[in-house]
């Protein structure tokens, strides 16, 4: 519970907010009940009882108990008109304006009830009086009996609050005029009723039973919020008081019920809580009744074929809407949304909420399967379809719904949104305007991906990442003239990860240019090593470079450094780089190709043949090798009928290469027979696991 944040003209004075609140509490509650006080008498008890309201007010936890002794102090002042309290609360309400609604209606709520229970017990103690004295005089003589029947009548019939007595059948036998005025009826009219005339749907569903418990005299007493319809059909809620009265032998002879008109206070209670649970723009259920909801059906499911489904829809493009056409027209589009959303969908099994922006949600309950709720999903997608007139525009829309439907049991409110809105995600990602159904592998491949690339940072500070080395084989002669550094993550828990598993994350989340540097530096240190053992016949090193990596400012820096640190001479190293990092570009990846290649290393295009194949281009760059993809060798595999267009594309890229004097190599080499037609179509070198797959530094044979 939220206390009253400090403002510092008022709060921070409460001495001086207590007594400006007690001049204006005097003021408003001057002449409605006769006190025997004077007007400073007055203000000095009212500014007491100012401090504490104030100090409930403000307090980090509220506590209702200071605020009810504050009206029964009210009441044990004389101040007893019900004048007395309706003014009283609207100088609450007045003082407190700039306070949390729902901590003034707590203080007025409080305040009230403490009023309420004074009278109450004022009157019962007057009760037990008269009832003292009906039994004193029925001793000692008839008159004394009839000044307290008098006195009791005096009282009953003056009360401020509405009182009634019934015999334990429930037969009405005598009203007060308070209640007569608040129910509407004639003394007659309400003697001539019993409970069963006062029983309405809206009763709490415990009355009934406390009614039985009361009468049976199981109890003395209870206590209860309940709604009476006036004679002229209105609604008057009142806080009920009920007690049991005995006979001499101990056996309940009458029920007493004193009635608090409670209307405005039940009324305000209803509208805060409407407000909190409904969406200020639309009027739809917000996403606290939707949870609210979804959590009772959870809670209550118990048939384990009880299934629910929900559909998260997203209004497409409502960004640019909002930039282009103004955020009023934004706000009228939702509304008119809203609208056909709820006339079209909503029903006593399925609510319609906004969840908030241009998102909302429709719970499905007790639904047959996913074939309802797809359904519900289609005809959401047709109602926004339809064109939208507002700001004098018309515009089209759509949207994307994820749609999830799983059984109640075993289910939880987290895990179902989501799913939810994972699968919204899907519908955008596959095109918008559309639905996309759940499905738990994919989000399980998903929710693994995540892990990945949440856990990469970690792994590359803990050396999970290492380098295995696949030989480049001149195919004229079988040796090996160059390695291929291949990065591989061992990780803890899925075992070793081939770069498919994790570059594409890599280049998402900029890791890759790290991860690249770490690449390139160890491989270099490894091909370093080798030239100090074998010298000239050691392989050159080749290394992919990622888009990301081309783009970086600091690449030409960074591979500088690099052959510096390691003592691998430019010569030693080659750098693989995909078409799209190079090809149809300009600006800073092409400056960054050609200051590489001005500091020594071989450029390699990696899996040409995949992107923009564009020889006119290439002509113009500074490239020394090219690498055929490996879906154009398969196509050499079959020893009998090779595939003859996959021939004539390689035959045809391996000619226009040498004739712009590059040398070419061939991956996913896994035959001798493609190795055999590689070699009479012109091929230089070739990698796959027909020669080697890739392994440790110590398995290249140098």
């Amino acid at each position: 519970m939220t206390a009253l944040s400090p403002a510092p003209t008022s709060w921070d004075r409460p001495h001086r907010a207590a007594e400006r609140m007690a001049r204006a509490w005097s003021l408003a509650i001057a002449g409605t009940s006769y006190v025997s006080m004077n007007g400073l008498e007055v203000q000095d008890f009212l500014t007491s009882l100012s401090t504490r309201i104030i100090h409930a007010l403000t307090a980090e936890v509220f506590d209702p108990a200071d605020v009810r002794e504050v009206g029964s102090t009210l009441v044990a002042a004389h101040f007893t008109e019900p004048t007395t309290l309706e003014r009283t609360l609207a100088v609450l309400a007045e003082q407190f304006g700039n306070a949390p609604v729902k901590r003034v209606a707590q203080v007025q709520g409080a305040l009230a009830s403490g009023y309420a229970l004074a009278l109450r017990d004022r009157v019962l103690d007057e009760q037990e009086e008269i009832r003292t004295a009906a039994l004193w005089a029925r001793a000692r003589a008839e008159e004394g009996r009839r000044v307290s029947e008098a006195r009791f009548q005096a009282i009953f019939a003056g009360a401020a609050i509405g009182m009634s007595v019934s015999t334990i059948d429930g037969q009405v036998i005598e009203v007060n005029q308070a209640l007569c005025d608040m129910l509407g009826y004639s003394d007659d009219e309400l003697r001539a009723m019993s409970f069963d005339d006062f029983a309405l749907p809206e009763d709490p569903p415990g009355a009934p039973a406390m009614f039985a418990e009361v009468l049976a005299g199981g109890r003395d007493q209870f206590r209860i919020e309940k709604p009476y319809v006036r004679k002229d059909g209105h609604r008057v809620w009142t806080d009920l008081v009920a007690s049991i009265i005995r006979d001499e032998d101990g056996r309940p002879r009458w029920l007493v019920a004193m009635f608090e008109d409670i209307t405005e206070r039940h009324l305000l209670q209803v509208r805060l809580r409407h407000q909190a649970l409904h969406d200020p723009l639309t009027q739809l259920p917000n996403r606290t009744l939707f949870f609210e909801r979804l959590g009772d059906l959870l809670e209550a499911a118990e048939d384990d074929e009880a299934r629910v489904g929900v559909c998260y829809l997203d209004v497409d493009g409502f960004k640019v809407i909002n930039d282009t056409l103004g955020h009023d027209v934004g706000d009228q589009l939702l509304q008119t949304v809203a609208r056909r959303l709820d006339r079209s969908i909503s029903d006593d099994r399925q609510l319609v909420a906004r969840m908030g922006g241009d998102e909302f949600v429709v719970l499905v309950e007790a639904c047959g399967g996913i074939e309802d709720v797809v359904a519900v999903a289609e005809k959401a997608l047709d109602t926004v379809r339809a064109p939208v007139h507002v700001g004098g525009h018309e515009i089209s829309i759509s949207a994307s719904i994820g749609v999830v439907e799983q059984p109640l049991r075993g289910t939880s409110t987290g895990e179902l949104m989501k799913a939810a809105d994972t699968t919204l995600y899907w519908a955008k990602a596959d095109g918008r305007n559309r639905l996309a159904l759940f499905d738990a592998e994919r989000h399980a491949r998903e929710v693994t991906r995540y892990e990945l690339s949440a856990s990469m940072p970690a792994a590359l500070e803990r050396r999970e990442f290492f380098v295995e080395y696949q030989p480049l084989v001149r195919l004229s002669d079988g040796v090996t003239i160059g390695v291929e550094a291949l990065v591989r993550w061992r990780h803890p828990r899925f075992g070793v990860l081939g770069p498919d598993s994790f570059i594409g994350m890599a280049e998402e989340t900029g890791l890759i240019v790290p991860l690249g540097r770490w690449v390139l530096h160890e491989a270099c240190r490894q091909a370093a090593e080798w030239r100090r053992q074998v010298q000239d016949r050691a392989p050159i090193m080749s290394v992919n470079l990622a888009v990301r990596q081309m783009r970086d400012r600091t690449i030409v820096r960074d591979v500088q450094t690099i052959l510096e640190q390691t003592g691998l001479p430019p010569a030693g190293l080659q750098l693989e780089l995909t078409e799209s990092a190079v090809m149809g570009t300009g600006g800073d990846p092409i400056e960054a190709l050609n200051a590489l290649t001005a500091l020594g290393p071989r450029i390699a295009i990696d899996d040409f043949g995949t992107g923009y194949s564009n020889f006119a281009y290439l002509r113009n760059l500074p490239v020394h090798s090219l690498k055929l993809a490996g879906s154009f060798v398969a196509g050499l595999r079959p020893p009998e009928r090779p595939d003859p267009v996959d021939q004539e594309i390689v035959a045809a890229v391996i000619g226009l290469a040498h004739t712009l004097k590059l040398s070419v190599t061939a991956e996913g080499v896994e035959t001798a027979e493609q190795a055999t037609r590689l070699l009479a179509l012109g091929c230089d070198t070739a990698q796959g696991w027909y020669y080697a797959s890739p392994g440790p530094a110590s398995a290249v044979k140098l």
